[in-house]
């Protein structure tokens, strides 16, 4: 890749919101891993390294003369990066480019070429800063009136022109937002940095910070309302203050305000934190698991119990759906864990045992995972509907475990020397799950024992 490229690569990696980055390395450190477009992977990799340390070390500074990334810099907060689907408060990040070469072309020509003369001709940041301000305000007026219908008049060919459905629906959110940026910055500045509990005086200060006419507009209060969601460290509170505005937590008040749309944001939300799950059970990836685990468990009990949802209303059932697929990811991984434990730790006489039989260590690391797995599962487990399934694989896999471990240990005092390394390779597996099953003290009196059982074989073989 040439350094031009290189440098565009950078650019784009930096405009990433921090959450974006981490996001993006881990899974290409993943893909890695996995042996997948390691040359990409690693290019990328590269270049996001850079970002981070230059960032933490404080002497970087991204580029401010991209005239895109200037226009659209006020929508930073609600970009979504993902293909799941768009919530209110949300703008597709890919919509971004269609709409500022749509606008360059068509929309905003003129204004565009002066924005760009601007840039060129900025000295210092408060010009550019200035430039891109006039240029939002054109551009905004410029999509909100492509986006907003007219009776009797047929905008679809005009609209055709921008891009796909897509990008089309997040038209009007798009002009709407750049021309209320001064009222959603400054709710910004009010806020708090983080939030942890959404708690009566907090709610009684963001309420204040809402009384802002633009901001309770239908168009514009979903992205307030995210606004302030990303301050929660347990973004579902956000709920309180739709219960708060309602008067009550019964569900029929709740969605005849115009802040039921906070009840829609939080389950939405814990929709895409359960697609995250699946996502990560079904390619084995279990480092995050806990923290969603964490964020589903407490999300789902918090609506169901500040909350009077009916099971037949459309909140209702939203939720009994979400826990319906948490549940189902869980128990199909979850049922497998204890055939693979005993495919691993299975006693098999010494000549079923073939010479240089090994066990997979990596695959004994993997089970451990699992195992781990169905522990934190079972932390969680009644709120996500698996408790039955949980505790019972739980119980089966320490029993199973327990016994299968000193069977092993003693089966290394005799036998064939011929499959002993074997033998010994499924002990250090069993001694591995019982640190997970038993803690770290159990773990070391097994393998303590396993030495002896070696040690002592070799004295007895000696004196014989």
């Amino acid at each position: 890749m040439g350094q031009r490229s290189t440098e565009q690569l950078r650019d784009y990696l930096a405009q990433l919101p921090p959450q974006s980055q981490a996001l993006l390395m881990r899974e290409l450190e993943r893909a890695v891993e996995r042996g997948e477009d390691v040359a990409v992977a690693n290019l990328v990799l590269e270049q996001l390294r850079k970002i981070v340390r230059a960032e933490e070390d404080g002497d970087f500074e991204p580029r401010t003369d991209d005239p895109a990334r200037l226009l659209f810099r006020p929508l930073e907060p609600f970009l979504a990066e993902t293909n799941f689907p768009t919530r209110p408060g949300q703008i597709r990040r890919s919509s971004l480019l269609p709409i500022w070469q749509w606008l360059a072309r068509d929309g905003v020509p003129e204004a565009a070429r002066d924005f760009e003369t601007s840039l060129a001709a900025a000295s210092d940041g408060s010009s550019a800063e200035a430039a891109a301000r006039k240029f939002q305000l054109a551009a905004a007026e410029a999509i909100v009136k492509l986006a907003t219908p007219v009776p009797g008049e047929d905008r679809q060919r005009a609209l055709s022109r921008v891009g796909s459905s897509g990008v089309i629906e997040d038209l009007l959110p798009i002009g709407l937002v750049l021309r209320g940026r001064e009222a959603l910055e400054t709710l910004g500045s009010r806020l708090p940095s983080q939030v942890r509990v959404f708690a009566d005086a907090q709610i009684a200060s963001v309420t204040e910070a809402l009384k802002v006419p633009s901001l309770q507009s239908p168009q514009l209060l979903p992205f307030a309302l995210s606004l302030i969601a990303q301050r929660l460290v347990a973004p579902w509170q956000i709920i309180r203050l739709a219960i708060k505005m309602a008067a009550s937590d019964d569900e029929l008040r709740v969605a005849a305000t115009p802040y039921s749309v906070a009840v829609a944001i939080a389950l939405h939300d814990l929709s895409f934190v359960a697609a995250c799950l699946r996502t990560d059970i079904k390619r084995g990836q279990f480092d995050e698991v806990g923290e969603l685990l964490k964020t589903l468990h407490d999300g789902v009990r918090g609506l169901r119990t500040e909350l009077d949802l009916r099971n037949d209303s459309a909140w209702g059932r939203q939720l009994t759906s979400i826990r319906a697929e948490i549940s189902n990811a869980l128990q199909s991984e979850i049922d497998s864990v204890p055939g693979r434990v005993r495919r691993i730790l299975r006693q098999r006489a010494d000549k079923d045992i073939s010479a240089g039989a090994k066990i997979d260590m990596s695959e004994v690391e993997d089970v451990a995972a699992l195992i781990d797995f169905v522990a934190v599962c079972r932390t969680y487990a009644s709120e996500l509907a698996i408790n039955e399934v949980t505790l019972r694989t739980y119980s089966d896999l320490q029993h199973y475990v327990e016994h299968s471990t000193e069977g092993l240990v003693q089966s290394l005092r005799g036998g064939d020397a011929r499959v002993r390394t074997f033998r010994q390779q499924q002990v250090k597996a069993a001694i591995r799950f019982c640190e997970v099953l038993f803690g770290q003290d159990y773990a070391s009196l097994m393998s303590r024992a396993a030495e002896n059982a070696v040690t002592g074989e070799r004295k007895s073989s000696r004196a014989g």
